[in-house]
């Protein structure tokens, strides 16, 4: 074998495991540490129930080529994703104001609020701003000291995920896991932002690995610290973290070494660790009185529990989003506008599809291959354990995005590359050991050691006979069953089956199996890339068809590459490579070069026909057809405090909508990124992938973008700050975030990220207004739907009613100072 043959199929070092236990049961079993590493003598015969002891063999040690090429893969991601990183500015300033908030006041730290005054928090638990806000401490407030943990990140995740693949698969696997991970455009996206996304996917990736290693030991630390890690996913992006519960739990409860009620016993203590873990936070939050906190964000009654099972819960799944923009369900299978169309194919859609799904149709091929190929392995199968653990990730999680009918946005994906990503390295190593005939040197079904002589003792109890042979070349937990060195004649034992088999017919069958199954997955992966590259006409147009071609060409070697020279075997391998990675590198490339600021983000180019941030239709109408709730503005046509007629207030203003204007106009949705008015005028860089960059004064405020306002109005609002609690109100997170981090003042967000909180009360804004604690209220804001409160209407109408606006650098500012009325 040459050595770049030998790079698919160098073994896993097999893993420090202690042995375990045993309880009582018929699946009481013990694993011992692991087999000798290559050319070591194989000694006496001894049962698979044998406690450890000093004779084991020390593990293997990774071949010389693995350290280098995992410090080019970490170094080239963090190259990606710190690559001009300040472009994005305040990326999403809703979270951006949040982060300069914790950095200020211990308070809003600790309760994710979006001012140093304390108003009102994001709508999301807060732990991913926490590690933002320490780096602003000692950074300043930059756009790097926001965005760079986030970049980190992302390179701590694709080392984790490699060292959690190269466990039981070996290091090319984890190599081609981390690389497919890097690579994903979503995950590009999202570790270059400052969403919550970025700090999700690493805690549950260490979720994986520590489920690997509690399978390996039957440790009850390891499970417990899987329940921990969830729950500080919880605190991070809140039940999103939970989806990959049921996998962790059902893979464990399957696959670990020992006693079923030991495993049950274990599993209800990595339940209490993710309930002390997720719920000391939350049990604060809902203790303290509400007057000594701020109000809870995207919750109608002011609780933290009411946001995790309501707007950031069920409502998610349900569509039922009391005081949202989005959502609800659709007749004909569709969401809200903000949902976009649900059922089977809605990762593949316009909308997705470039994001995630370069590579979801092999993953899936490759992980029903691996199965396949399992067999009836023994219970603690290893191989067979990892593949239904990153499958199940995968499934379990992309089903419920697939058919969710609340908000949904494409770089929720992110959350399953991690699973595409080690599906696709595991799927191709396995494969590729079982077309070159290795992965069947025989081997014990738990751990990978050279089966001796006599009888080997499977997990659980069956029983087979094997002639002494020489040691694993294979992956630490003998991934898949090929033949000796003369099948046909000499008997090996199958992994799957953990029994013994005749070698020639089944290995044969094995391998042309998996010969044809890995050139297919290639030649899926090269026809839905040239699909997905169609989408995007403009963009790099040779690239089109350099991925099909290559890809079917490189197909078809696979399936003849035995009768090719073997010095061939790396040019077809690098093709291979190629052809799978180039579409989406390109457009991770792409989006890692273009900046991205809003709430809504997209990878890569414009895509025809797609839906999101400079995708926009004429007036309330998104992509594909989709209409915000009852017309051209969400919440039936409602503006806050105005009217939906175009009726015209104080100095030509609609009613009760300070600074804002109806049917279309200059004032229309201008903090709507890239999206189109009634009367066709665009927002800035309209049609532009990655949302709209905040605004330089004039118009409303934006629903999902900030505005930067203008010097004039910047001098304006910090006159006389210190004397004064929040140096302006403004209906909308988004829209109160872009003068917050521009003064550096707190701003009140008037109802939060949709302006549909009830937050402050008409009688709490009059409060604090007559006590001198508000300067200015400026126009524009978010909108009201799905419900939620009309209080931001109530306020904006009474601001219009009682005092006397003015216009600077086309804001409308009113001076809650002044006692005269308009």
């Amino acid at each position: 074998m040459d050595r770049t043959e030998s790079l698919l199929t160098t073994p896993a070092s097999p893993p420090d495991a202690a042995t375990a236990p045993p309880s009582g049961g018929p699946d009481a079993a013990t694993a011992p540490r692991s087999g000798p590493p290559d050319g070591a003598t194989v000694g006496p015969a001894r049962s698979a129930s044998v406690q450890p002891g000093a004779g084991d063999a020390p593990p293997r040690r990774d071949p010389r080529w693995v350290r280098p090429a995992l410090a080019v893969l970490l170094l080239g991601t963090g190259l990606l994703y710190l690559w001009g990183l300040g472009a994005s500015g305040w990326a999403n300033s809703f979270y951006s104001a949040a982060v300069q908030a914790g950095a200020e006041s211990g308070k809003a730290f600790f309760y994710g609020s979006s001012d140093a005054a304390n108003s009102i928090t994001v709508d999301k638990t807060p732990a991913s701003l926490w590690l933002m806000a320490l780096s602003v401490r000692i950074f300043g407030l930059n756009s790097w000291a926001i965005l760079v943990p986030q970049a980190l990140l992302g390179v701590a995740s694709v080392g984790v995920l490699f060292a959690t693949v190269r466990r039981w698969y070996g290091p090319a696997a984890g190599l081609i896991a981390g690389t497919v991970l890097a690579l994903t455009p979503v995950a590009t996206l999202m570790f270059r932002f400052n969403n919550p996304d970025a700090l999700l996917v690493l805690l549950l990736v260490l979720g994986a690995y520590a489920t690997v290693r509690a399978v390996e030991t039957a440790g009850t630390r390891w499970i417990v610290l899987v329940g921990v890690l969830v729950g500080f996913g919880f605190l991070t992006k809140m039940l999103q973290a939970f989806l990959v519960i049921p996998v962790f739990a059902g893979v464990y409860l399957l696959a670990a070494p020992t006693g079923f009620w030991r495993r049950i016993r274990q599993l209800l203590l990595a339940g209490l660790g993710l309930i002390v873990a997720a719920g000391w936070w939350v049990a604060t939050v809902e203790l303290v009185p509400a007057s000594a906190r701020p109000y809870i964000g995207g919750s109608q009654r002011n609780s933290i529990l009411e946001l995790t099972l309501g707007y950031n819960g069920l409502g998610r799944i349900t569509g039922d989003e009391e005081g949202s923009v989005g959502g609800g369900a659709r007749t004909g299978g569709g969401g809200g506008p903000f949902s976009g169309q649900t059922g089977w194919l809605r990762m593949f859609d316009t909308e997705v599809g470039g994001q995630i799904s370069w590579l979801l149709p092999a993953a899936l091929i490759l992980l029903v291959a691996g199965l396949v190929l399992a067999g009836r392995a023994a219970r603690t199968d290893r191989r067979r354990a990892g593949l239904l653990l990153w499958g199940g990730w995968l499934l379990v999680t992309g089903l419920i995005f697939s058919f969710m009918s609340g908000i949904f946005h494409a770089y929720y994906t992110v959350a399953l590359a991690p699973a595409v990503g080690a599906l696709v390295g595991i799927g191709t190593v396995l494969l590729w050991r079982e077309r070159r005939g290795l992965a069947a040197e025989p081997v014990t079904p738990v751990t990978g050691t050279a089966v001796p002589a006599g009888p080997v003792t499977a997990p659980g109890g069956d029983a087979a006979t094997a002639p002494a042979v020489g040691p694993a070349t294979g992956s630490g937990v003998g991934p898949a069953t090929t033949s000796v060195v003369d099948p046909g004649t000499t008997p090996v034992v199958d992994s799957a089956a953990g029994s013994v088999t005749g070698g020639g017919r089944s290995a044969r069958w094995r391998g042309w199996f998996a010969t044809v199954t890995l050139a297919g997955a290639l030649a899926v992966t090269a026809w839905w890339s040239w699909r997905l590259l169609g989408r995007s006409p403009d963009f790099q147009p040779w690239l089109r068809p350099a991925v099909l071609v290559a890809g079917l060409a490189v197909a078809v070697l696979i399936v003849l590459a035995r009768r090719l020279p073997r010095r061939l075997a790396p040019v077809v391998l690098a093709l291979g490579a190629s052809a799978a990675l180039a579409g989406p590198a390109a457009y991770a490339a792409q989006t890692a070069g273009t900046p991205h600021t809003g709430s809504i983000p997209s990878a890569g180019p414009n895509v025809q026909g797609g839906f999101g941030p400079g995708r926009g239709g004429p007036g309330g109408r998104m992509g594909n057809g989709m209409e915000f709730p009852g017309g051209n503005f969400p919440g039936g046509g409602g503006i806050p405090g105005g009217n939906r007629d175009g009726g015209t207030g104080q100095n030509g203003q609609p009613p009760g909508f300070p600074g804002g204007t109806a049917n279309g106009g200059p004032g229309r949705f201008p903090g709507f990124p890239g999206g189109t008015g009634q009367d066709g005028g665009t927002g800035q860089d309209g049609g532009r992938t990655g949302g709209g960059q905040g605004r330089t004064g004039g118009g409303m405020g934006g629903l999902l973008d900030s505005r930067e306002p203008s010097a004039a109005l910047k001098a304006l609002l910090a006159a006389d700050a210190d004397d004064y609690t929040w140096v302006a109100a403004t209906v909308g997170s988004n829209n109160a975030s872009g003068y917050q981090l521009a003064t550096g003042r707190p701003v009140m967000a008037i109802g939060g990220f949709n302006g549909s909180d009830p937050s402050p009360t008409l009688a709490q804004f009059q409060a604090y207004v007559a006590e001198g604690k508000i300067h200015y209220f400026v126009g524009g804001g978010g909108f009201r739907a799905n419900g939620g409160s009309s209080a931001s209407q109530e306020i904006a109408a009474w601001v219009t009613e009682t005092f006397t606006a003015q216009t600077v650098d086309g804001v409308t500012v009113y001076d809650l100072s002044s006692a005269g009325e308009g």
